[in-house]
C-alpha cells in the first residue's frame, strides 16, 4: 500500500488511533470531537489549529485510502468517524502505539516513544521499542525510517513514512557575528562608549520621571 498523507491527514489519523485506545468510551468520534483531538496542545507537535472543513477533507482522502471513515452506527443523528488501521496493516498493539505517536509528534528517539506511548501500550524496556521499530521498518513498503544522528545527540530518531520520505533536519548554523575593521581595543572602546550613552539616557529618563512625579505632590 503506497500512501502519502498530508500533515493534516496524518494528524487526523493519529488522533483517531489515539482516542480509540485511550478513550474507548467516547470512540468513534464526532467531527467536532475529532477537530478538538487534532488541535490538542498536549502530545501534539506541532500544535495545529484545524477547522471542520480541513478535517472533513482529510477524512475524505483517508476514506479513499481505506485508513479512516464513517463508523457504522444505529444513531443517525451525528456521524462519527473511526480509523481502519487494523484492516489496512494488521498491526499489533505495540506497532499501533509507536506509529500513532510518530504520526502525532514527528520524529522521536526510542526513549521518547516509550514514554509518550505509555497510555496506549506499556513497553517493558527500550529493546521492545526498538524491536517494534525494526518490524515497522521491514514492512513492504517500510513504514518507519531511522534518521542520521544529529551532532551532540546520543540517540538516533525515527520517523514514519506515511507522509513520504523524510530527511534529517540539520541544526541551523549559528549566525556569525558581523565582522568589522575594528581591532580588539577599538571594539572595547566602542562598546564602552555605547554603554556610557545608555547610562546617560537612563539617568535623563529618571530625572524626567522624578520631575513628572513632583507635579502631583501636595
Amino acid at each position: 500500500m503506497d500512501i502519502i498523507l498530508t500533515d493534516i491527514e496524518a494528524r487526523v489519523l493519529g488522533s483517531l488511533i489515539e482516542k480509540d485506545v485511550t478513550t474507548p468510551d467516547y470512540y468513534p468520534l464526532s467531527l467536532n470531537a475529532l477537530v478538538n483531538a487534532c488541535n490538542q496542545k498536549s502530545n501534539r507537535d506541532p500544535v495545529m489549529n484545524l477547522d471542520e472543513d480541513g478535517v472533513r477533507q482529510a477524512l475524505r482522502t483517508l476514506d479513499k485510502n481505506g485508513l479512516a471513515g464513517p463508523a457504522d452506527s444505529f444513531d443517525g443523528r451525528v456521524t462519527k468517524y473511526e480509523h481502519r488501521l487494523q484492516e489496512a496493516y494488521n498491526f499489533d498493539r505495540r506497532e499501533t502505539a509507536i506509529l500513532c505517536v510518530l504520526l502525532l509528534r514527528g520524529a522521536q528517539t526510542p526513549g521518547e516513544l516509550r514514554s509518550r506511548s505509555e497510555r496506549m501500550h506499556s513497553f517493558d524496556d527500550l529493546s521492545e521499542v526498538e524491536s517494534t521499530l525494526q518490524r515497522l521498518m521491514k514492512r513492504e513498503p517500510p513504514l518507519v525510517k531511522i534518521l542520521p544522528r544529529q551532532p551532540g545527540t546520543k540517540e538516533a530518531r525515527y520517523a514514519h513514512l506515511l507522509s513520504g520520505d523524510v530527511e534529517a533536519i540539520q541544526p541551523e548554523a549559528k549566525a556569525e557575528m558581523p565582522r568589522n575593521n575594528f581591532g580588539d581595543a577599538d571594539r572595547i572602546a566602542h562598546l564602552e562608549n555605547q554603554v556610557s550613552q545608555l547610562q546617560s539616557e537612563v539617568a535623563e529618563l529618571k530625572r524626567e520621571f522624578s520631575a513628572f512625579q513632583k507635579q502631583f505632590e501636595p
